[in-house]
């Protein structure tokens, strides 16, 4: 039997947003050494504070600076922390009140041992010597008998906005048909499954055919020349751009295939790439080949004559 293939995926992205006049308030407050709550209507100290009450729902206003110090109400210990955690070392997640607020506030509590915690303790925060307003300006740490030390503030303009990187790792386990697809683009060849039943081919391949259910079981090697059905000029710069705009990404149908492919049109003007041009795969040295369609690096056009209409009109 042969092994599927399977390999670990991260997806991730800067996820940027605007603080607001609370949270701005209360990061702005942690950038400059002082730790801010908001008074509810009620009279209670929340720390961070809430953007709205909780009673009348009305935005809040009413800010207090309360203590850098404080007591543990409950803990939890982290024997192995995972990526981007606080520490790199074992460490406590823990439920600090601090003096002056009503309500706990979770966060890192540095400590090297579960012995060295408990309900009751007394921590106090220590700050980073580089603040930029952002929780991971403090931790908390066993109270020392002289106290926490002040810093001083480091600007004038409040906090606005903040950018938060956002991380997802997983393991992705592709199919024996996926497996079957990836090490033919490892070895120069794309190949695909044929339904036995409506006798279409798909590349990358499928299980079963998603028009009548039947299990693919014929692999198929299919041509590296394809036509263009439909396409979309990029003219608009992200960050991590590779290529200039404005560059084509198309949906290339390979000969043989029923299915079309979307992947990168180069050594044309973007101007001039149109639906039914004839394209080829160009691919990257065989050096750099690993299991993954990024193998083949563009499409470019044959020059042959274009497509009829009528050979793809049902590959849209």
């Amino acid at each position: 039997m042969t092994r599927t293939l399977s390999a670990p995926v991260t997806v991730a992205f800067d996820y940027t947003r605007s603080t607001g006049p609370v949270l701005g308030r209360f990061l702005t407050g942690l950038r400059d050494g002082v730790v801010v709550g908001g008074r509810t209507s009620e009279g209670k100290v929340v720390v961070p504070p809430l953007e709205f009450d909780p009673v009348t729902h009305e935005a809040t206003t009413d800010f207090v600076e309360v203590a850098p110090t404080g007591t543990v109400t409950s803990w939890t210990w982290v024997p192995e922390p995972v990526k981007d955690q606080p520490f790199d070392r074992p460490f406590a997640f823990a439920l600090v009140l601090l003096d002056g607020a009503d309500v706990p506030i979770l966060h890192a509590l540095d400590v090297s041992s579960p012995d060295e915690v408990s309900t009751g303790m007394r921590v106090q925060a220590r700050w980073a010597a580089e603040r930029i307003g952002a929780i991971t300006d403090l931790v908390f740490e066993p109270l020392s008998a002289s106290g926490p030390t002040g810093v001083e503030a480091i600007g004038d303009n409040p906090v606005s906005g903040v950018i938060v990187p956002v991380s997802l790792d997983y393991l992705y386990a592709a199919s024996p048909e996926e497996s079957a697809f990836y090490r033919g683009l490892n070895e120069g060849r794309i190949v695909g499954q044929r339904c036995p039943t409506c006798q279409k081919v798909y590349v990358p391949p499928r299980s079963a055919c998603p028009s009548d259910g039947t299990p693919t079981a014929e692999e198929v090697e299919v041509s590296q020349t394809g036509t263009i059905t439909t396409f979309c000029i990029v003219n608009v710069p992200f960050l991590g751009q590779k290529i200039t705009p404005p560059y084509v990404s198309a949906y290339v149908l390979l000969d043989g295939a029923d299915i079309a492919i979307l992947h990168l049109i180069l050594g044309v003007e973007a101007a001039e790439v149109r639906m039914g041009m004839r394209v080829k795969a160009v691919w990257k040295p065989e050096t750099e080949w690993t299991y993954s369609l990024e193998n083949i690096d563009h499409f470019e056009p044959t020059g042959d004559p274009d497509a009829d209409y009528e050979t793809y009109r049902n590959h849209l």
